[in-house]
C-alpha cells in the first residue's frame, strides 16, 4: 500500500494496529481493548483527513498509483464483452487512447478513454496517457461509427494533457482536438463523460463534450495543471498548492460553477480503497443517466447539448 504525504498519520496508526495484533497472536497478553482503541482512532483520523482535503490533496489522490484506470473500469463494467478497436485509418494506433465496443447488461456502448500505465514500461507504452492527434482521430472515428449504428458513447477522461511534442503539433494536434469538440457537440447518440482521474487542458476536452458530464469525487478538471500554472505565474513549481486553490479545479468547484452535472462519491480514502464499490457506483450512474437520455430523440439530444454548452460562463452580449 502506498501512502501520500498527508496520509502518513494513517500509515502510522495502521502499523501500530498491525503490531498490536501480532503481539496478541504471539503471546498470551489480551490486547483486544488496545486494538479497539487504535481502530477507533484510525477511523476518526481517516474521517478527519478525507473530509477536509485541500484542492492539491485531491489532485494527489487523482494521481494515486493504485487508482483504477480506464481499462480497469471497462473490464469491470463489461467483462469479456469488450472488443477493443484500433487505429485512426490515417497514421497509426495511439496506445494512449483506447476505445471499443462493450456491453453493460444487454445494452451496447462505445467506450473511449485515455489509458495510463502501471509501471515504467507500460507508462512509456501508453505515453503516460497523453494522446497524439491520431489518438483523437481514432476516438472520433469510433464515435462516428457509434452514431451510425445508434450506439451510445461513454467517455472516460484521465490525462495530464494532450502530448505536447513537436511531432504531435506537426500532425495537427490543435485541429484534431478542435474537430472532436465540434463533432461531439452534434453527435446524434447519447454521450456520457466521466472524469475518473486527471482532466487537464484540451487533452481532456478532446473527448470531454457530452450530454452528461460526471466527476468522481477526488478528481480534477481544468485548463492547466497546478504545476504548469505555478511555473508560468511564479517561475517555480513551489506554488502548486496555491495554484490548485486558485484554479477551482475540484469536483465541488466544477459543480458549483455548473460546468459538470454530478459528482460521483468515492469510498473513504479514494476510488482505489474499494475498487468494486467504485465500479458498481459508476455502473449505476451510467445506467441511470442513459435511461433518461434514451428517451430523447437525436434532434432533442443535439439541441439540449448545444444549449448546455452555450449557457456556460459569463459574458456580455
Amino acid at each position: 500500500m502506498e501512502y501520500l504525504d498527508f496520509e502518513l498519520p494513517i500509515k502510522e496508526l495502521e502499523e501500530q494496529l498491525q503490531k498490536c495484533m501480532i503481539i496478541g497472536e504471539e503471546s498470551e497478553v489480551d490486547v483486544t481493548e488496545t486494538c479497539q482503541q487504535i481502530e477507533k482512532k484510525l477511523a476518526d483520523t481517516k474521517k478527519d483527513i478525507y473530509k477536509n482535503l485541500t484542492a492539491w490533496q485531491r489532485v494527489q489522490l487523482s494521481r494515486h498509483p493504485n487508482r483504477p484506470y480506464t481499462l480497469d473500469y471497462i473490464n469491470a463494467l463489461c467483462g469479456d464483452s469488450f472488443l477493443e478497436l484500433h487505429g485512426d485509418r490515417t497514421v497509426k494506433d495511439d496506445k494512449a487512447m483506447i476505445g471499443g465496443l462493450g456491453k453493460i447488461g444487454d445494452q451496447s456502448f462505445m467506450f473511449i478513454g485515455q489509458q495510463k500505465g502501471y509501471n515504467t514500461k507500460t507508462r512509456q507504452y501508453r505515453n503516460f496517457g497523453m494522446a497524439n492527434p491520431e489518438g483523437y482521430r481514432k476516438a472520433l472515428r469510433l464515435m462516428k461509427s457509434a452514431e451510425k449504428f445508434g450506439i451510445p458513447v461513454i467517455s472516460l477522461v484521465d490525462t495530464p494533457g494532450a502530448y505536447p511534442g513537436i511531432e504531435a503539433e506537426e500532425r495537427g494536434q490543435g485541429e484534431a482536438i478542435a474537430r472532436n469538440i465540434l463533432e461531439m457537440t452534434r453527435l446524434k447518440v447519447p454521450v456520457i463523460v466521466i472524469i475518473i482521474g486527471e482532466g487537464a487542458s484540451g487533452g481532456a476536452l478532446g473527448i470531454g463534450v457530452g450530454d452528461k458530464v460526471l466527476m468522481l469525487e477526488n478528481t480534477w478538471y481544468s485548463v492547466i495543471s497546478p504545476e504548469s500554472c505555478s511555473s508560468i505565474l511564479w517561475r517555480s513549481w513551489e506554488y502548486k498548492e496555491q495554484a490548485a486553490d486558485a484554479l477551482k479545479l475540484t469536483a465541488t468547484d466544477m459543480k458549483r460553477q455548473k460546468l459538470i452535472d454530478e459528482i460521483i462519491k468515492e469510498p473513504l480514502g479514494g476510488a482505489h480503497m474499494d475498487r468494486d464499490k467504485t465500479f458498481t457506483t459508476v455502473r449505476n450512474k451510467i445506467i441511470s443517466h442513459f435511461e433518461d437520455l434514451k428517451k430523447l430523440s437525436p434532434k432533442e439530444l443535439v439541441k439540449q447539448r448545444m444549449e448546455k454548452y452555450s449557457d456556460m460562463g459569463v459574458y456580455n452580449g
